[in-house]
């Protein structure tokens, strides 16, 4: 009998066209993967929504283009990769100008994953976009009931 690996576990993977109608099909499907009631569902949602438009505008794929989206899970952490054609031009990188009216795709990877990156897979083999979210409940606190009678004070 083997051991069971520690490794993640692919629990999805998907090509979508290299369209912007991708990344509302991406969203869900990521969604139906975990499930509404995964403790990270909002942030891999969010985090594939930027993956895919990133890859959508910075790769400048074509519609028969594919782009490839794996999300995998081990222990408490959620891991989404993105793959597309790549580009010749630029690599994927947090903008510097905090007044930009876009752009913001990865400093909001930044922000939401325990950690990113990149795989370069060769000269026309395009590259992959990664992220690592801690899928942690949130804390339910709960306060005290007031005494009956008692004003409750909101806002």
């Amino acid at each position: 009998m083997q051991a069971a690996s520690s490794g993640p576990q692919v629990i999805g993977s998907i090509h979508l066209a290299g369209i912007r109608e991708s990344v509302p099909r991406a969203r869900a499907e990521v969604r139906r993967w975990l499930g509404d009631d995964h403790p990270a569902v909002d942030e891999a949602v969010l985090a594939v929504s930027e993956l895919m438009t990133n890859a959508l505008r910075h790769s400048d794929p074509k519609p028969y283009d594919l782009i490839g989206l794996t999300v995998a899970a081990t222990g408490g952490t959620v891991y989404v990769g993105v793959r597309d054609p790549g580009s010749t031009f630029s690599a994927p990188h947090i903008r510097q100008e905090p007044e930009a009216d876009d752009g913001r795709g990865l400093l909001i990877i930044n922000e939401i994953a325990q950690e990113w990156g990149v795989r370069e897979h060769g000269h026309g083999l395009g590259r992959t976009v990664w992220c690592a979210i801690r899928a942690v409940s949130p804390v339910v606190t709960s306060a005290p009931a007031p005494a009956e009678g008692a004003a409750v004070e909101i806002g």
